[in-house]
């Protein structure tokens, strides 16, 4: 299917991601520092994270990396030292009483901004390449605007472009701005301030001289700036410095009953001296009896969840009043596998074993069906149709083997030595040396065929099977252990702390060698989501335990992992759970399947994910005659 308009079509450089994110980390000496493309650059100190902008998209390389750099240094150098946050935010709140808030928060970040620059070219002499591209590509974006917003009469967003075009001008004798006359009578006092931005040392400086001009500002605009060049993130800066208080952990909602007694007290009341203590987290201390009560009415308890006091003496004569494990004569264990995801999500999403993109996602195995009756005949068709190839590849191979079993061992030039050494003196390049055992007959090798079972598979299923089929009665003909997979998310179960994978083992290493194996292939059908980094770690897992010498991992798919919160960092995602697979010893290889002509961006997706170790097909009816000297050239390497 040829898709004519394609929205947000934007791939992700991962080696490039992978070093800008080394890069933040480092600056900041902050191993947890994530990184995140957005709208705009900032930093987002209390979750850990360097924001840079998609502003330099679609630009050459170098431009592309300097810019991308510049907002590295600015906020892992610049904001997370240099940065005042408690006046920022004193700031943010001095401006919102303002009628021109987006006008002074944007300025406020233009000014931080110079002043930081100065900073990190200070500290890092080597960042003054990347802010000397930064400082031209945003004035070339600038000055177009001012002529953009001149004609549509937008004052105040031209205003802002003609204040950087000032503070970024490359010689004093360019070209006044004129915007309109109001303005253009209050811009020497405008150049004089925006000069103070130069000298300013902290960010009271800058604080200081953004409001001044924000109260000349309110006299000569009329409206806000109705575009958003500069971010300046209220939220982050909004929080408490102590975070959360213990007014924010109390009560607040009312009681179920607030009732009083119509009675008063007469004073004569019986009344019991007896202390009787209960224990919950809302007594100011602790009791020392063990008793406790479940209270129903007024303020909630926290009684038989995972709240824990220390043991004392005595608690064991009362221990079995509150224990948690019982005998009951409930017998559905049906639910025991969602129990068990509910308890890790109480972990705070469970260990990053499977990467962080994965924290939530959990797989689900699950068994082949039993081939039916027309899924038997159509596998036969497959059969047949790739015998030719299977039979080919069969025959090579037992000859390739026979020849290196029949090989004469002796006369090498490495090994034992060899007892005849005269030749040692009247040969010139003597072969000395013989091996003492015959080769192996058998080809060390296991192979891991992963199949995306996503929607989009739909329309190139059928020939995927059959490229599948060549692969599994080849192996089979030679006696080499190998499993087909297919994984998919399941989207309608998937949540932000639940993302159920399923991964259908429709030939395992042991029947896959099996006489009649084969037509549980045909059960693989086209589901829903993939998520792909982490099916190839779960692969990858399986393949260790094996102890073979050659592993290949072979993935075959038709575009971008694709599945819940997994759009961004996906191909990232991927691609280093492809670089850790490389790293222990296994050879990934990607079968890129398409019906249409390949583009560049998906070119350039698929190298970003497995480098060079990629085939594309174009047509999938042409699979067959692509994956044969594929499996060939592999074979061969084994042997």
């Amino acid at each position: 299917m040829r898709r004519f308009i394609q929205f947000n079509d934007e791939t992700i450089d991962s080696f490039l991601f992978m070093e800008l994110t080394d890069l933040a980390k480092t600056l900041s000496k902050n191993g947890e520092m994530e990184l995140e493309y957005g709208p705009h650059s900032y930093m987002d100190i209390q979750d850990e994270k360097v924001y840079v902008t998609h502003f330099w998209d679609h630009r050459s390389k170098q431009e592309e990396l300097h810019g991308l750099k510049s907002d590295i240094f600015l906020r892992t150098i610049g904001n997370l030292h240099h940065t005042d946050v408690a006046e920022t935010r004193r700031f943010i709140e001095n401006v919102k009483g303002t009628k021109l808030p987006s006008l002074g928060k944007q300025l406020f970040v233009l000014g931080e901004d110079i002043r930081l620059e100065e900073i990190c070219k200070r500290e890092r002499p080597g960042t003054k390449a990347a802010f000397a591209t930064r400082r031209n590509l945003y004035r070339q974006h600038f000055q177009s605007q001012l002529k953009v917003n001149l004609v549509k009469s937008v004052f105040t967003d031209a205003l802002f472009n003609g204040m950087y075009i000032i503070l970024n001008a490359q010689s004093p004798l360019e070209q006044e701005i004129s915007i309109n006359h109001r303005i253009d009578m209050a811009m020497p006092f405008i150049k004089h301030s925006l000069s103070k931005f130069f000298d300013a040392g902290t960010t009271k400086d800058i604080s200081r001289i953004c409001l001044e001009l924000i109260d000349v500002f309110e006299d000569i605009l009329e409206k806000d700036m109705l575009n958003e060049y500069f971010h300046l993130p209220e939220k982050v800066y909004a929080q408490d410095e102590k975070g959360i208080t213990i007014d924010d952990l109390k009560r607040k909602d009312p009681l179920q009953n607030d009732d009083t007694l119509d009675e008063k007290s007469t004073g004569e009341e019986e009344v019991f001296e007896e202390e009787m203590r209960t224990w919950h987290r809302e007594t100011s201390d602790k009791g020392d009896s063990f008793l406790q009560f479940e209270i129903d009415q007024g303020s909630q308890a926290d009684l038989m969840g995972s709240g824990v006091r220390e043991g004392e003496e005595g608690d064991q004569a009362l221990g079995m009043v509150q224990g948690s494990s019982q005998e009951t004569s409930n017998k559905d264990y049906s639910q025991m596998e969602a129990a068990r995801q509910d308890r890790d999500d109480e972990k705070g999403g469970g260990e990053l074993e499977y990467g962080k993109e994965n924290r939530y996602a959990y797989p689900i195995f699950l068994k082949p069906d039993s081939p039916e009756y027309d899924e038997i005949k159509a596998y036969d068709v497959n059969k047949g149709l790739i015998g030719p190839y299977q039979k080919k590849l069969q025959k090579m191979i037992e000859k390739t083997l026979e020849h290196k079993k029949i090989q004469p061992r002796s006369d090498l030039h490495f090994g034992r030595l060899n007892k005849k050494l005269l030749r040692f003196l009247t040969d010139d390049n003597p072969r000395l040396f013989y091996k003492k055992q015959n080769p192996s007959t058998e080809i060390d090798a296991v192979f891991s065929l992963l199949v995306d079972c996503s929607a989009s598979m739909y329309d190139k299923m059928e020939q995927t099977k059959l490229g599948i089929t060549l692969f599994h009665e080849s192996l089979k003909s030679v006696r080499v252990p190998h499993e087909v997979v297919g994984f998919w998310e399941d989207t309608n179960d998937a949540s932000e702390t639940r993302q159920p994978n399923y991964m259908k083992a429709a030939l395992d290493f042991t029947s896959s060698l099996k006489p009649g194996s084969g037509p549980e292939i045909m059960g693989l059908q086209p589901e829903e989501d993939n998520r792909d980094g982490f099916a190839i770690r779960l692969m990858t897992e399986r393949l260790l335990q094996r102890s073979e010498k050659q592993k290949f991992l072979l993935v075959f798919s038709d575009g971008e992992p694709a599945a819940f919160d997994y759009e961004q960092n996906g191909i990232v995602d991927t691609h280093e759970a492809v670089l850790q697979a490389r790293k222990q010893g296994i050879e990934v290889i990607n079968v890129f399947l398409s019906n249409d002509e390949i583009t560049e961006a998906q070119r350039k997706m698929i190298e970003n994910i497995y480098g060079k170790f990629s085939i594309l097909v174009s047509d999938v009816e042409e699979l067959p005659d692509v994956l044969f000297p594929l499996l060939r050239r592999l074979l061969i390497k084994s042997i």
